[in-house]
């Protein structure tokens, strides 16, 4: 709170970046802040890289957030491949301070593919629409003991190195646990996994059971899943894994084995989305982001085309207020080890759609054809009773499983990050399934 006082007081520097791990009061400092500014009529906007990491950051500073996003870009044209192409929107803000949560999700290597944002540096043009506005701070909330954006070392945001190069940066660091870790067995183990970064190789880990944190096996699985669902809720109840295959065989088992489902698709189905999806017409948002939750409320109209299976479906978005879509989606990404529609895939659908519109003339007007095609921009979707621990990133649970990661020693610092993320996913419960003895 001292750091955050100086910050607001002082010349030194317009961005503030707060590392702060598991249990350190991190959530409760934010909310005092945003409490206090409110009171001095200061401005604040709340931002997150997703909409789950914005719903949480909403729900425990008790005020509106939205995604990084829909609050900095606006569409301004369509590339030649039909994506949209966004440009930083205009920072009309003045004296307002911009808390940015869950920062370690941002990266800053190019665009993912299915739309182009800004520079393609997500951090970069962060701090860019920030600045254009007058008198305006930053300040970015983070942990990097998680694990950093897919395909990179580090996360950039809570890099000294990286974020320094901005200039007017400040630092602080909360790392004294405020919760009594005998109180919490997940708590606990977080922190002990933590204080084993940073290392290059470990032979040996010493995790802990503890009331809320117990071992399970194999035996024990679809049992221990079943009590969950009915003592915590099927949507506060998560399955993390270390890869999309192993996520897959989880969802057929939990689908079969505890659901009893025989449908591919059924009503209440916990779905994840998988690729962005441009759209208009989502309060909150410009488009479905990769990684959020969907409910099915109903399913119609199978069909093929293009070598693939499509369907009719009408969606609900748990992390923007339950609102209605109702559009086509793709069916075949459902039971597929890849993370999204493979490259071969896509190109065929993509190649298929624009020879339909080939008696458009003009590139651009058929590039749009394509774009706002219900095939091409079908939906794209996963079953969502089990993830992959980077897709949970940003989101919490009630109960979490943590399937096995290891199967190899020595252990890397990734490793550690890993299951340091699976833990501080979880609330209230966490089942160890199938981890070796050697691990505690």
């Amino acid at each position: 709170m001292r750091s955050a006082a100086q910050f607001f007081t002082s010349d030194d520097g317009d961005i503030l970046v707060v590392n702060g791990y598991a249990g350190t009061g991190k959530t409760s400092a934010v909310a005092a802040i945003v409490g206090a500014l409110e009171k001095l009529e200061v401005p604040c906007i709340l931002l997150a890289p997703t909409g789950r990491a914005a719903k949480v950051l909403s729900q425990y500073a008790s005020h509106p957030a939205s995604t990084i996003h829909k609050h900095i870009y606006r569409q301004k044209s369509f590339s030649d491949d039909g994506y949209g192409l966004f440009s930083l929107a205009p920072n009309k803000a003045r004296g307002a301070l911009f808390v940015v949560d869950e920062v370690s999700l941002i990266g800053i290597e190019g665009n993912e593919k299915g739309g182009n944002f800004g520079s393609g540096n997500l951090l970069e043009d962060l701090v860019s629409f920030v600045r254009s506005g007058t008198d305006c701070r930053l300040l970015l909330l983070g942990d990097d003991a998680q694990l950093p954006p897919v395909g990179m070392d580090a996360s950039p945001a809570l890099s000294p190195s990286y974020m320094n190069g901005f200039g007017g940066v400040l630092w602080a660091r909360l790392d004294t646990v405020v919760r009594q870790g005998a109180d919490s067995g997940i708590l606990s183990n977080a922190t002990a996994l933590r204080r084993l970064l940073p290392c290059d190789t470990l032979n040996s880990l010493s995790l802990k059971t503890f009331p809320d944190v117990e071992r399970i096996g194999g035996a024990e699985l679809i049992e221990s899943i079943a009590d969950a669902y009915g003592r915590y809720g099927e949507d506060e109840v998560m399955v993390l894994c270390r890869s999309n295959k192993r996520a897959r065989r989880y969802n057929e088992g939990i689908r079969a084995q505890v659901l009893f489902r025989e449908e591919r698709l059924v009503r209440g189905e916990k779905l994840m989305v998988v690729k962005n999806c441009y759209m208009d017409g989502i309060e909150g948002t410009d488009y479905i982001a990769n990684g959020d939750m969907a409910r099915l409320i109903w399913v119609r109209h199978h069909e093929e085309r293009y070598g693939l299976h499509f369907a009719d479906a009408c969606i609900s978005l748990p992390d923007y207020a339950d609102q209605e879509v109702e559009r086509k989606i793709l069916l075949d990404t459902l039971d597929s080890d890849s993370p999204s529609l493979d490259y071969e895939s896509s190109n065929a659908l993509y190649q298929g759609v624009l020879a339909d519109y080939s008696d458009i003339r003009g590139k651009r007007k058929r590039y749009e054809a394509v774009r706002e095609d219900p095939y091409y921009s079908a939906l794209q979707i996963k079953y969502a009773q089990a993830i992959t621990c980077h897709k949970a990133q940003g989101g919490q649970w009630k109960c979490v499983f943590i399937d096995n990661p290891f199967w190899h020693e020595p252990f890397t610092a990734d490793d550690i990050k890993w299951l340091y993320t699976a833990f501080t996913r979880a609330v209230e419960k966490i089942y160890l399934v199938n981890f070796k003895d050697a691990l505690f």
